[in-house]
């Protein structure tokens, strides 16, 4: 036992996990205090399929022992370039390790891999943050969490009083809460999610991307969507991992402002994710300054500073999709301007590589 806990671990590269891989990295990740849902390997297989960005795995490993892990996205983009990001289209990765030493060398082989590949830039999100090289970020995002309340009482009565009116407000109108995995609701969310992010004059994802995560991550997934007659106005697709519900790829039309359908669907989501036993709401991250940050802030979260860690090469230009930076104001302007279906055509070319 002695000799294997002073042992050097041997870091490995996987690129097609098999079966018995994959399961001892569920295992692995299962038992860890840090890890995330986009730790596990289905994640990344979600994204590959859904965006074509490859998937790749950095182990760590002592006497045949899994003590490590890294996974990482293989993110190209003609526009922001490449990088080697944990995880990809996530809020949240980086290195799961039992020691220092493990998370040193962890971080060590994943600069090596990114300049075998050329990528000026590796990006991790969150997870093991003792590296010693990499420029360390908690200024940029934060995230928004609490435990949900015993009941629906409970938890309106928890929400400072002048969101709980727009609640209240909602639930006093005509609308119809559906929740479920199939076609129907997968086209409901697209297009409202779609409708949403070019209203924000951003670029939206693949539709496949979310048929890949649903498919991939099963049951632990799943779309909340907020109808007026036959139409949907807002929808949110949602990630359960341990005891906690994260609302993940979430909006609303512009008639869901007037209807309040945003605050219906985000109330509706705590109460069903409480009969699903999930004991802690992870309203996701937000960046600091910007109107989604204030919005849970005004359902009662505190923030709480997420820190990211980033690499490059020496004289890279590092990369760059923030959307608040003032380069790509006339581009976001423009887009806002765009016709939904002209967005929906050339938007998922575009966020395929933001990764």
């Amino acid at each position: 036992m002695l000799m294997q806990n002073i042992m050097r671990p041997v870091i490995r590269l996987v690129e097609t996990p098999g079966d018995a891989e994959i399961a001892r990295i569920e295992a692995f990740v299962s038992t860890h205090p840090d890890a995330t849902i986009f730790h596990r390997p289905c994640w990344l297989q979600a994204v590959e399929q859904g965006c074509g960005q490859r998937g790749l795995w950095l182990l760590a490993e002592r006497g045949g022992v899994l003590t490590g892990m890294l996974p990482l996205t293989l993110v190209h983009s003609p526009i922001f370039g490449r990088a080697l990001v944990s995880c990809g289209f996530a809020v949240g990765g980086g290195i799961l390790a039992e020691d220092n030493a493990t998370a040193a060398l962890l971080a060590a082989q994943a600069v090596a891999l990114a300049a075998r590949m050329s990528c000026p830039t590796v990006e991790l999100r969150g997870g093991h943050m003792l590296l010693e090289g990499w420029t360390l970020r908690d200024d940029q995002y934060a995230g928004f969490a609490h435990r949900l309340a015993r009941d629906d009482e409970a938890a309106l009565l928890a929400i400072p009083r002048k969101q709980r009116a727009e609640i209240r407000k909602a639930m006093a109108l005509d609308l119809r809460v559906r929740i479920g995995r199939g076609e129907q609701d997968r086209q409901a969310h697209y297009a409202v999610y779609a409708e949403s992010v070019r209203n924000l004059g951003t670029p939206v994802f693949p539709r496949s991307l979310f048929d890949a995560v649903l498919d991939r991550l099963g049951n632990d997934t799943d779309i909340l969507t907020i109808w007026q007659a036959d139409r949907p106005v807002a929808s949110v697709l949602s990630l359960y991992h341990g005891q906690s519900v994260m609302p993940y790829w979430g909006g609303g039309t512009r008639a869901a402002r007037q209807l309040r359908a945003n605050e219906l669907m985000y109330f509706s989501l705590m109460s069903h994710a409480r009969n699903r036993d999930a004991m802690r709401f992870d309203f996701g991250r937000s960046k600091l300054g910007t109107g989604a940050y204030a919005y849970k802030k005004n359902w009662g979260f505190t923030p709480v500073p997420l820190r990211y860690a980033v690499h490059h090469t020496d004289g890279a230009v590092p990369r760059d999709i923030n959307p608040l930076n003032p380069k790509y104001r006339a581009q976001i302007a423009m887009w806002k301007r765009l016709p939904l279906a002209v967005a929906n055509r050339l938007g998922p070319m575009i966020a395929r590589g933001l990764g």
